[in-house]
């Protein structure tokens, strides 16, 4: 993984001299010829190592999905890297929170870039208020322990190294303290991009994507304050697998901008500690991928795969508007444990390249919504106990049009012969909590419903959290002509704790 020297062509380098920053032309394709010697493919062979160039350099650093500027250099120079470690408690997702472990305090840490060939001064400081001392292994480094052993700092105290960068590429880096896996797994992992030396090409738009796998104490958005769980980590079994540190940190009002007609780039690690990440981005096809941020571009790619502490490069143009969804395509990581972000790329409609209709809510979830500010204002009204019935039900619709409307459809009305209906149900009717069970333990075989059967199966929602669940019902109670009522957040873990029934015929 320690090579990227991108195929970029001579007349680039040329442009890129002159100030210019125009996208390569087909005829720039055709024509141009790679700056290396026939045969050559980079590394720390063929990099511009002469000494550092006039003053030092302060790197520009950038939180994630950020990215800092080109360096727009062209000779190597002494660069100057100041890095913070701080242990900060966020919201892992809605009404969740964790004590993460970062650098400079996100997860992931902050971007650094650098050019091939610099001199890099870095400097890590270990916040005095944190618990834990920390280091730091950079992949992009030369030498023993890629600067861990260099870098040890207990809290209230700062460690300097230099390293030469060597070879272009893009690389993880990570925390290295005992015990290493503990402090990946609590987000202490990013990037560093070292740029060959006459740059990349210009595109539009970079973004920086980060996946990791986290081990909560708690089940998948089990509200409060969530530990880390070293057993669950030891057995790779994570709670949530995520883009950039929280559920949600890509969708949303949060997702990724482009324009139509642009040019996207997209830096992407897998911190890891545990899982290998299946990058693909729905609707779109990767023009061009650097595998493992090296220097072997592959074209016309679906899906690729990222190892743990591993990163690539991926590029696309955007033709035709609407929103992208990201994902980890071990597709129940996304669904189900947090992996999913968004790019929503504006522009006029092309309908000679896709004439289909788009509907968010119907594929990726409840995480599809522009907020969860209903969900958030019931989360806080519960901790009070001044949760009301009208608070329920507006956060109940909101996770009803992400979670049940694929199957129930918006209007509660159901697919005739396969999903039953919601809406005016003599089954709820009859039972108005009997729809809590179904929630949390499925259901297959027949049912009737207002006259018509149906036989279908529905999976457990174990998902849900107990509010949730509750929420849902409370909206569904209260709508399309049923005869109203509340369920409460302890009928449902009530329910979940007793033993499943045999299944009822029901849905």
């Amino acid at each position: 993984m320690k090579r990227l020297l991108l195929p970029v062509l001579a007349i680039s380098v040329l442009l890129a001299l002159s100030g210019c920053g125009r996208r390569m032309t087909d005829a720039d394709m055709q024509t141009g010829s790679t700056p290396l010697p026939a045969g050559e493919t980079g590394g720390s062979e063929h990099g511009d190592f002469g000494p550092p160039q006039g003053e030092p350099v302060h790197a520009v650093l950038t939180s994630p999905p950020n990215v800092p500027p080109a360096t727009g250099r062209h000779a190597p120079a002494k660069v100057i890297v100041e890095l913070e470690v701080r242990e900060v408690e966020k919201e892992i997702s809605e009404g969740v929170t964790y004590t993460f472990w970062t650098f400079g305090g996100t997860v992931p840490g902050s971007f650094i870039r650098v050019r091939q060939g610099d001199t890099v001064e870095f400097h890590l400081k270990n916040h005095p208020d944190n618990k834990m001392p920390h280091n730091i292994d950079l992949h992009g480094v030369t030498g023993p322990g890629g600067g861990a052993a260099s870098s040890f700092a207990a809290p209230g105290h700062e460690a300097q190294f230099t390293f030469k960068a060597l070879n272009a590429g893009l690389y993880v880096y990570h925390c290295a303290t005992a015990p290493v896996g503990m402090h990946v797994a609590n987000g202490m992992y990013g990037l560093i991009l070292i740029e060959p030396p006459q740059g990349l090409e210009p595109v539009d738009r970079e973004y920086y994507v980060m996946q990791g796998d986290f081990y909560t104490a708690g089940k998948y958005r089990e509200k409060g304050h969530q530990a880390f769980d070293m057993e669950k980590a030891i057995d790779e079994r994570p709670t949530y697998v995520l883009f950039n540190g929280a559920e949600g940190a890509l969708t949303g009002d949060k997702a990724l901008k482009a324009k139509t007609n642009e040019t996207v780039r997209l830096f992407v690690g897998n911190g890891g500690p545990n899982l290998v990440s299946s990058f693909h981005v729905i609707g779109e096809i990767f023009d061009k991928v650097w595998t493992e941020g090296g220097s072997k571009a592959q074209e016309n790619v679906q899906t690729t795969l990222i190892p743990s502490g591993g990163a690539m490069i991926a590029q696309f143009h955007m033709e035709v508007p609407g929103t992208y969804i990201l994902v980890d395509h071990s597709i129940f990581r996304a669904f189900n444990k947090g992996a999913l972000g968004m790019i929503k790329a504006e522009g006029p409609d092309r309908k000679d390249i896709y004439s289909g209709k788009e509907v968010d809510s119907m594929y990726v979830g409840d995480r599809a919504l522009p907020n969860l500010a209903s969900v958030s204002e019931a989360t806080a009204a519960a901790a009070t106990g001044n949760l009301t019935k009208e608070q329920q039900e507006k956060a109940g619709g909101a996770l009803f049009n992400g979670t049940c409307s694929t199957c129930h459809q918006p209007d509660g009305k159901g697919l005739p012969g396969v999903f039953p209906p919601l809406a005016k149900s003599d089954f709820i009717a009859a039972d108005p909590k009997r729809p809590i069970d179904i929630v949390l333990h499925g259901h297959s075989g027949k049912i009737t419903v207002n006259g018509q059967d149906y036989d279908s199966v529905m999976p457990p929602m174990t998902q849900l959290n107990d509010d949730g669940i509750a929420n849902i019902l409370t909206f569904v109670l209260n709508s399309w002509g049923n005869p109203g009522g509340r369920i409460s957040a302890d009928e449902v873990a009530k329910a979940r704790a007793a033993p499943a029934a045999p299944a009822p015929a029901a849905h």
